[in-house]
């Protein structure tokens, strides 16, 4: 599994949709299986599933992201899992990887264009560095 966490200080609802297209726009086999919005107090959920086919491990893995938003601060957990084609234990997370860095790509387009440094910022691999 491979897993990224994003804190900004930015418009909730853009965020999302700057993210989703840049998500859908990066690959061709990319589909969106579901999402569901929740509201409570001045709290907004927004989780977002996808899929996708990756062609070098000729499996599909998928991309759970979820954003949750309060006070101006839009908070961004990503997990891209699936793309072992293993049966007993993970030898190809490639396509995992992969997956994880459109997201990756489409918030830091997100931050760049709007001039935004990150609150808030790992991944997966910082934490095998550590």
């Amino acid at each position: 599994m491979a897993k990224y966490e994003l804190s900004l200080q930015t418009d909730f609802d853009e965020f999302v949709r700057s993210i989703k297209e840049g998500i859908e726009q990066r690959s061709s086999t990319v589909s969106l299986e579901e999402e569901s919005t929740l509201s409570v107090e001045n709290i907004r959920i927004h989780v977002v599933a996808y899929e996708r086919y990756a062609f070098v491990g000729g499996n599909r893995s998928s991309l759970n992201v979820t954003f949750v938003g309060a006070d101006g601060t839009v908070h961004l957990i990503a997990t891209a899992t699936g793309g072992s084609s293993a049966r007993f234990i993970k030898i190809n997370t490639w396509s995992e990887s992969s997956f994880l860095d459109t997201l990756i790509f489409a918030a830091n387009d997100y931050m760049r264009d709007n001039d935004l440094e990150p609150l808030f910022v790992r991944s997966s691999e910082d934490e095998l560095d550590e």
